[in-house]
């Protein structure tokens, strides 16, 4: 995959940038208010109780449903899930389908693959085609009106704690029990996005570069095992294996126990061993990255190299001059040299992807796609051969 050109829109507003920015200054009012042991216990609290409503509301919940509750509760997880100061309800879940939809492609709203580390990781965040809550993304849960409130007050739930914080432990659990609690979070949350796109093992073959990765499974309670996450969405376990530690599944688990969640959905045994046949659109996105790291402009010039002597490179310009798409046509039905076979993309592709079913698939449309570029690649050559 390639990295995209940056879309005007993409530009981030600094101003809207400014109280994101005030709270990371404001954690160093620490040297000031000093440090408490109430007030680091109330930061490690926050910390992970926000955690969690992140995980199990935003993402599990609200975006994926991996589970049902009442709405009740469904009101109290996006209650503490938008206390960590992340947008609102339906703006986050909307957004976050639209990610899967699109992963890694350039209609990713945060792929460190297309636009890098800091717009993946935050600056997508401050961007104005981010900014309104795609309500169409997200029809079953904008039916609501109490979610609809929250979303429309996004900021609400945190000021709230943060004035809670005040009363509790004075300046300091101000200080350090929200701000410096409300920083962890975005960051650990943000990483997501950047980090678990780049660094950590692809376990399954998923069209995008989502990786498990152990520390920041760590750091948010289970979100790192976000390969597992992209290969079956609809699990509310993302720890495949018992020894992928996931915290947010052990309580909604908890919780289950307590009726107070249900239909928690599992894996299928054949999605965990990584024997069920893909989707078309993941053979798709497959293919076109094992393509792309094939190099077709370099396989083309090969090509080029080994037909412009011989006399079909001679009828190729004659034809271009006449009609570019018979010249395709007629192109695409010849052998071409140093082009892979289906079988040397496909032992290619079983050294570059995880183990799936669907390899030939993926090896079949590789081959095309790769067939694809080099003729346009060569037909451009034939119409500036033909010109000259």
């Amino acid at each position: 995959m390639t990295r995209r050109a940056a879309h005007p829109e993409d530009r981030v507003e600094v101003l809207s940038m400014v109280p994101f920015l005030l709270v990371h200054v404001a954690c160093f009012a620490a040297f000031f208010t000093g440090v408490t042991t109430e007030a680091l216990i109330l930061c490690a609290i926050l910390y992970f109780a926000r955690i969690f409503g992140i995980g199990a509301g935003y993402h599990r919940y609200f975006a994926h449903r991996t589970y049902k509750t009442s709405r009740a509760f469904q009101f109290v997880l996006a209650l503490l899930a938008q206390s960590s100061a992340q947008r609102g309800v339906l703006w986050w879940a909307s957004k976050h389908r639209r990610h899967h939809k699109h992963s890694d492609t350039e209609l990713d709203a945060h792929s460190p693959v297309q636009r890098g580390f800091f717009h993946a990781h935050l600056g997508w965040f401050f961007t104005p085609r981010h900014e309104a809550t795609e309500l169409e993304a997200i029809p079953d849960f904008a039916r609501f009106p109490e979610l609809r409130w929250l979303d429309r007050h996004p900021y609400l739930p945190a000021v709230a704690l943060g004035a809670v914080t005040f009363l509790i432990a004075g300046w300091p659990g101000l200080v350090v029990g929200f701000c410096w609690s409300t920083v962890l979070v975005w960051h650990a949350t943000f990483s997501i996005n950047s980090l678990a796109h780049v660094i950590g093992r692809r376990r399954y073959v998923t069209g995008d570069e989502s990786r498990n990765n152990w520390f920041l499974a760590l750091l948010t309670m289970g979100e790192g095992w976000h390969n597992n996450h992209h290969a079956y969405q609809s699990s509310v376990r993302q720890g495949f294996r018992w020894w992928e530690y996931d915290p947010t599944f052990y309580l909604l688990k908890a919780l289950s126990w307590l009726g107070i969640v249900w239909d928690l959905h599992a894996p299928p045994h054949a999605v965990v061993r990584g024997e069920q046949r893909l989707g078309l659109n993941v053979i798709e996105k497959a293919a076109h990255q094992v393509a792309a790291s094939l190099s077709a402009e370099r396989i083309a010039a090969q090509v080029l190299a080994a037909v412009a002597p011989t006399p079909l490179w001679a009828e190729l310009c004659a034809q271009a001059r006449r009609a570019r798409e018979h010249a395709a046509m007629r192109l695409a039905e010849l052998p071409l040299p140093h082009v892979p076979s289906v079988e040397e993309i496909r032992r290619h592709a079983e050294r570059r992807l995880a183990r799936t079913p669907s390899l030939d698939q993926i090896a079949h449309r590789a081959r095309q796609i790769l067939v694809d570029a080099v003729t346009v690649r060569l037909l451009r050559e034939a119409e500036a051969a033909a010109a000259a």
